[in-house]
């Protein structure tokens, strides 16, 4: 068998508008957007001294919006109690960490494994994608040591965590030690694709019998400032504010932030321990785009490599596919660039629904698989 199934056992997510994956489905049926103006305090900045008129074009170091997809009320959720670090450890990371230990625990348990404090999951790996950008607390830690005292400013009444140094591999070497992870964890940053890409390792590793257990997702929790001046630079932030995929007058789009993780196992595996199976992954496709358009250009040969692969492996056909979800981030490139690549792989399909969550709160970047 060139791809042997691989069940999803368990899931977690902490999202724009949705704290768990039940909420996340209430959303997305209901059809809400939950794209907001940036909370008060987040870009320590105002945010009036950053936006710059829809119409400059000289948007450097502005940016034309400050509209995103943002999480509230994660202290709801949030134990940090239980882990194989105590909670004061915990305390002054940013909380991409955080996100990142509530979601892995959150999708073990949901999978059965509810032992709490729990030090050696022998045959339990994990995949993490993480965006190796400045979190706030990072930007907050920089600030502290290099430009309040250029400033001449004083000290802030609670100095910065200098753990925060550590945005990049840190969540996943945390996730590791706080739960036991025995087999080992990683981080991996692939940009956009990220998220998929820690599912396709996690893949690998079951099917090399390296783990039996394998948590597999993604974060994003950059400073946001970073991204909304970074993608207008790049001309790809929306002008309008709105995330609009495949609209006709869409005109970029809007960061948004949170996590995602899903618990994997082999199928046979998951039957013969009677685990309760949300779905089955049958096949991946990954390509490249090569000496192609451009290294920000999508390319719709390279997609169109990547869904005719996924299929062929799933030995399924197009027309067998009931719903297709795309990335779809509201750029006027990219989203023709994918209509075209869809259009050619489902060519004589009838009555294939499409659809894009930026519809309803923006550019997860990292975590947008």
């Amino acid at each position: 068998m060139d791809f042997p199934p691989v069940a999803i056992v368990g899931r977690a997510c902490v999202f724009p508008g949705a704290l768990s994956p039940e909420e996340l489905w209430t959303l997305v049926a209901d059809g809400r957007d939950v794209v907001t103006s940036v909370p008060p305090g987040r870009w320590r900045v105002a945010p009036e001294d950053v936006r710059c008129a829809a119409d400059d074009e000289d948007a450097s170091d502005r940016a034309w919006t400050d509209r995103g997809g943002y999480v509230r009320g994660f202290e709801r959720v949030w134990d940090p109690e239980g882990f194989a670090v105590p909670a004061r450890a915990l305390a002054g990371l940013d909380p991409l960490f955080h996100w990142v230990l509530h979601c892995a625990r959150a999708a073990l348990e949901d999978a059965g494994d509810r032992r709490r404090g729990a030090t050696d999951r022998p045959r339990v790996t994990a995949v993490l994608g993480n965006l190796g950008f400045p979190t706030a607390e990072m930007s907050r830690y920089a600030e502290s040591r290099w430009l309040d005292p250029a400033l001449g400013e004083p000290a802030g009444a609670a100095p910065a965590d200098p753990r925060n140094r550590f945005m990049s591999s840190g969540p996943a070497r945390l996730l590791e030690r706080a739960l036991g992870i025995a087999g080992g964890a990683f981080s991996l940053d692939c940009a956009c694709a990220s998220s998929l890409y820690a599912i396709k390792y996690a893949c690998d590793q079951l099917h090399d019998g390296r783990a039996d257990l394998v948590l597999a997702g993604a974060v994003n929790r950059a400073d946001d400032l970073f991204l909304h001046v970074g993608f207008a630079a790049l001309q790809a932030l929306s002008r309008s504010g709105r995330s609009r995929p495949f609209h006709a007058e869409a005109d970029g789009l809007l960061p948004a932030e949170g996590a995602g993780m899903v618990a994997l196992k082999r199928l046979a595996d998951a039957r013969r321990d009677g685990d309760r199976v949300y779905g089955v992954l049958r096949g991946v496709g990954l390509s490249n785009d090569g000496r192609g358009r451009g290294f920000l250009a999508p390319c719709e040969d390279g997609q169109r490599r990547a869904l005719t692969a996924a299929y062929a492996r799933a030995g399924l056909r197009p027309a067998d596919v009931s719903l297709l979800e795309c990335h779809a981030t509201g750029t006027a490139v990219g989203d023709l660039a994918e209509l075209r690549s869809a259009a050619a792989v489902f060519a004589g399909c009838r009555d294939v629904p499409m659809g894009s969550l930026k519809s309803n709160m923006g550019h997860l970047i990292t975590a947008a698989g």
